[in-house]
């Protein structure tokens, strides 16, 4: 530490020739060596102290402009490009196959590219220039941009005085395309890139080349951090300035939920008009019949609820390949595979245990009452567990998001006058910060969480959750007729089924959750926080779910009543109406 301190100083001791200088408690010099103590004191640097308080101003002479700094004029899809780039690699570091980043998601960026006309084109929009006709804050279609010549536009932004006004600080751009991107006219029109758009692109690529990340997975990933996403810009190279507009681009506070990037990625499916994609076959792990397993591990269901699941899945005829993959021509939505796994599962349970605040619990009695082995599958016990496990991992939750450091390392500005603010505001957070360490000998920070495809831990191990419950037996819901399993529980309720309009109707959970049972609320809570996605979404895919079981049960029924009839049958039919018309004549 001496040796940091006193790096500066290399005059040889009066007593004895040596340069060899220690800083004493009292921040004075002294010889190593002989130890003799000279004038020379150390300059601390006081954190307690604000700059700013008192301001001191100064006359000098010399030119009053500021030298521009090392960078270069870049746009601004190189910057989504590294981002891009960054979180492609994240992924590969857990385990996603190369041929994701090589083959598909570079592809579908030249393909978005060439579609936005920005690169891979004869007509690129970014060979023209963009300038401000007028500016105002309070609209969306403020920054009307005018196509003018490369040669009448100067392409640089740099800012050539020092003027204290934000209005000119506000009007300069690292980047040289930034305020076309302000534009929600030209964002729609173009299709132009943004922070969310780049998690909607890596969905995309990992449907496409079959990754057994969902898209729960994916937002999880980046919530944890293991992903960039929050603060991603930071990772940009030193020479790709970012000032200004370019905060408003790349700085996001949030991550966005499930919905939200599904909708995005329909949408970019719609622009980049892809081809179809590659079926889903049953050895893939996208398939409900084997993400559902996934989801029932996670929840310590028993093993055997998976057969109900599988015996649904054929029922509803989501078993076929071609169900789960998108085509912009036949089936252009996206299929969402975790929230369809969830309600597979869901409404096997409503076949199984009712799930309408009586027949689970009748049933669970009758389990107790038959279980001396304690072999068998009990719902109230499996209840009672799982609520302990999901409030302790909720409060965990709670705990990390409270604990987590959104403030970026290299924050953003909008202009000069929030640049000081924000400069005086995070040095008085760091300072508080380091009182509090100092106080509380611990550091603020979140300890990182190692990925992972599962909420929950079951077992006997350290650490775990609660005893699994995989290999219970469903033998006291089920019985032998006809040598075919059938369920004890004979009724099925479902709320109303007739779809509504997507556009003109939105989702109508809030009004029927009052009068829904508490047991099946509570499952959609539990499999929603299993997901990250809200109960209302979860409900939607449920609804789906049983609209396909109930109308292919009406079909067949409607098939057997329509059978077509034999020729014998057609000529007694018409003999037996020739008499009757004989008759009444």
């Amino acid at each position: 530490m001496d040796d940091e301190h006193t790096a500066g100083y290399r005059e040889p001791c009066a007593q004895c020739a040596a340069v060899d200088w220690g800083v004493s408690d009292e921040g004075r010099f002294y010889c190593r060596s002989c130890h003799n103590v000279i004038e020379r004191t150390r300059e601390v640097v006081d954190p307690n102290f604000t700059p700013g308080s008192t301001r001191i101003s100064t006359i000098s002479r010399g030119s009053r402009t500021k030298r521009p700094e090392r960078g270069r004029q870049w746009m601004i899809c190189e910057g989504f490009q590294f981002i891009l780039r960054n979180q492609a690699d994240a992924l590969l570091r857990l385990g996603v196959s190369p041929n994701f980043k090589d083959d598909v998601l570079c592809q579908l960026w030249r393909l978005y590219l060439q579609k936005s006309r920005q690169a891979f084109t004869h007509n690129p929009v970014t060979s023209s220039k963009f300038k401000v006709r007028g500016l105002d804050s309070d609209s969306d279609s403020a920054a009307e941009l005018s196509v003018v010549s490369a040669n009448e536009t100067n392409l640089s932004c740099t800012a050539e005085s020092n003027a204290e006004s934000s209005s000119e600080w506000s009007l300069c751009s690292g980047s040289v395309d930034a305020l076309s991107y302000l534009s929600a006219r030209l964002r729609r029109t173009r299709g132009l890139m943004s922070m969310m758009k780049t998690l909607a692109l890596i969905h995309l690529a990992l449907i496409w080349s079959a990754e057994t990340l969902t898209l729960s997975d994916l937002l999880r990933l980046v919530n944890e951090g293991h992903v960039p996403y929050v603060n991603a810009y930071e990772e940009l190279p030193d020479e790709m300035k970012l000032e200004g507009k370019d905060a408003l681009i790349f700085r996001v506070e949030a991550v966005p939920s499930h919905q939200t990037v599904h909708k995005e990625a329909e949408t970019l499916l719609l622009f980049l008009q892809l081809p179809a994609f590659p079926p889903v076959s049953r050895q893939s792990l996208l398939h409900p019949s084997l993400l559902s397993l996934r989801y029932l591990m996670d929840a310590n269901l028993p093993d055997e609820l998976h057969l109900w699941v599988c015996r649904l899945v054929e029922r509803t005829g989501m078993a076929d390949e071609t169900l789960h993959v998108s085509d912009r021509l036949l089936r252009p939505v996206l299929p969402r595979y975790d929230v369809q796994a969830a309600a597979l599962i869901i409404v096997a349970m409503k076949l199984l245990f009712g799930l309408d605040d009586h027949t689970e619990w009748d049933l669970s009695n009758q389990t107790g009452d038959q279980d001396d082995t304690g072999d068998l599958f009990n719902l109230r016990r499996w209840y009672r567990l799982l609520q302990a496990a999901l409030i302790r991992a909720q409060q965990r939750r709670d705990r990390s998001i409270a604990r987590k450091q959104w403030k970026a390392k290299k924050p953003l500005y909008d202009n000069k006058r929030e640049k000081y603010s924000m400069i005086k505001n995070k040095r008085i957070a760091e300072q508080v910060q380091s009182c509090f360490e100092r106080l509380s000998s611990c550091p603020v920070g979140v300890d990182r969480i190692n990925p992972s495809s599962f909420r929950f831990c079951w077992g006997d191990e350290d650490g775990a959750d609660g005893p699994s419950l995989h290999q219970k037996k469903l033998d006291a819901v089920v019985t032998l007729k006809l040598d075919v399993l059938t369920p004890l529980n004979s009724t099925y309720w479902h709320p109303a089924l007739k779809a509504c309009k997507p556009r003109s109707c939105s989702s109508h959970y809030s009004e029927v959750e009052p009068t829904l049972p508490r047991t099946f609320v509570w499952l959609l809570q539990l499999f929603s926080f299993l997901l990250d996605v809200k109960p209302a979404y979860l409900y939607e895919e449920v609804l789906k779910v049983e609209r396909r079981a109930i109308n292919s049960k009406t079909h067949r029924r409607k098939r057997r009543r329509t059978r077509a009839k034999t020729p014998a049958e057609t000529k007694a039919k018409i003999r037996t109406r020739t008499q009757r018309g004989l008759e009444n004549r």
